[in-house]
């Protein structure tokens, strides 16, 4: 490359950089994503095996106030097992909430 190219890069120069930029954010994203996604499916999968889900909505009580002691008070006095399985499902949607929102971050940085 000649020495003026340092400063005032080409327009293909830019197009390659802005890709490979793009590369990066999404490997870096991917593979967090794909963790709490997959962890998510598998934790809503265990918690389907061990509760009839329906049914704990439909035996509550219908105002919100009254819905979220009643599923307090279920998810207090379930096994062991749903309680964990309920801890890592809202962990992974936390996680996976925290990973898009910095990739849509990132994306728009890199925008400007």
């Amino acid at each position: 490359m000649m020495n003026n190219t340092m400063t005032n890069p080409s327009d293909i120069e830019m197009i390659v950089m802005k890709r490979v930029r793009r590369m990066r954010i999404l490997f870096l994203i991917l593979s967090a994503v794909v963790f709490a996604v997959l962890t998510a499916v598998a934790a809503l999968w265990g918690i389907g095996r061990e509760v009839w889900v329906a049914r704990v909505f439909e035996n509550g009580p219908q105002d919100l106030v009254g819905r979220v002691e009643y599923l307090w008070y279920a998810f207090l006095h379930t096994r062991l097992i749903v309680q964990a399985l309920s801890v890592l499902t809202l962990g992974s949607l936390l996680l996976l909430g925290r990973e898009l929102s910095g990739s849509i971050v990132a994306f728009i940085r890199q925008q400007r």
